[in-house]
């Protein structure tokens, strides 16, 4: 009985070896497919991280070009607005200059002919009817009429 008891038992054992072998191949195949999932994962994620590297250097491209676009148009108003300054300074020289004009005129209207001149609120006057204060000479034609205008552009300006 001895050697029957022994015999199975190496049955048993034999058994034993062929589940556990068989356990290890079932381990070892669900971790080579869990391996092989892992790089598929890892290789998807690298792809997905290309593709946004990939669009975030196209955005980039595109707002550079729009960084681009918007700075020359702010040279372009710079330069407009300069040009407009310039004007402005004229025209206010200008029209300081026909102000002096017309004060000298006033005056010299007043000295010179005794006519009765009305100065309103505004510092404007208004003459009464029937008064010359031109006498003989043409103000329809003064010297500051002939002047041309002051003609500007943004080649004035380069940067």
């Amino acid at each position: 009985m001895a050697s029957n008891s022994s015999g199975s038992t190496q049955i048993e054992n034999s058994g034993c070896d062929k589940t556990e072998q068989i356990r290890k191949r079932k381990r070892m195949q669900s971790n080579r497919e869990s391996a092989r999932r892992s790089r598929l994962r890892k290789q998807q994620h690298l792809d997905e991280l290309s593709g946004q590297v990939s669009q975030l250097k196209k955005e980039n491209e595109q707002l550079l070009t729009k960084a681009n676009i918007t700075t020359q148009h702010l040279m372009n108003v710079e330069s407009e607005n300069l040009i407009l300054k310039a004007q402005m300074d004229e025209l206010s020289q200008r029209l300081e200059s026909l102000n002096d004009i017309v004060n000298y005129v006033n005056i010299n209207i007043v000295n010179t002919n005794n006519n009765k001149i009305n100065y309103n609120n505004n510092n404007n006057f208004e003459m009464f009817e029937g008064d010359n204060i031109f006498g003989t000479e043409s103000f329809m034609n003064p010297w500051y009429l002939n002047q041309q205008p002051i003609m500007a552009s943004s080649d004035m300006f380069q940067y």
